[in-house]
């Protein structure tokens, strides 16, 4: 299943949604935050990664955070070439873990 959002910022709650319908063994949040000239990317890059650790605290759905936080455009696509494939295997490896932990089944 793949959520579009408007913003990092909504990342959190679109993955909190996904957590709740118990359809999911893990999630992966895929996104960037380029920095601009003001502080709003301080508080975007803060409060997206902050709500996605308390989404999966709370679900106790695994989370892999692929949100990227970049100085500029050229930052983001040299980073985020293997990015996608390195957070799905996160999802996974987490999510085998709670299993064999006997957290899920």
């Amino acid at each position: 299943t793949l959520a579009t959002v408007p913003g990092a910022l909504e990342i959190p709650l679109a993955l909190q949604t996904m957590a709740q319908s118990e359809r999911f063994d893990a999630l992966v949040a895929l996104g960037a935050v380029i920095r601009g000239e003001t502080y709003h990317f301080e508080i975007v890059a803060n409060d997206s990664s902050r709500g996605l650790m308390e989404v999966q605290l709370d679900s106790g759905v695994p989370i892999a955070n692929g949100i990227l936080t970049c100085e500029d455009d050229d930052q983001a696509l040299a980073r985020m070439q293997q990015k996608g494939a390195d957070c799905a295997q996160v999802a996974v490896e987490m999510a085998n873990l709670l299993v064999a932990l006997g957290e899920r089944s």
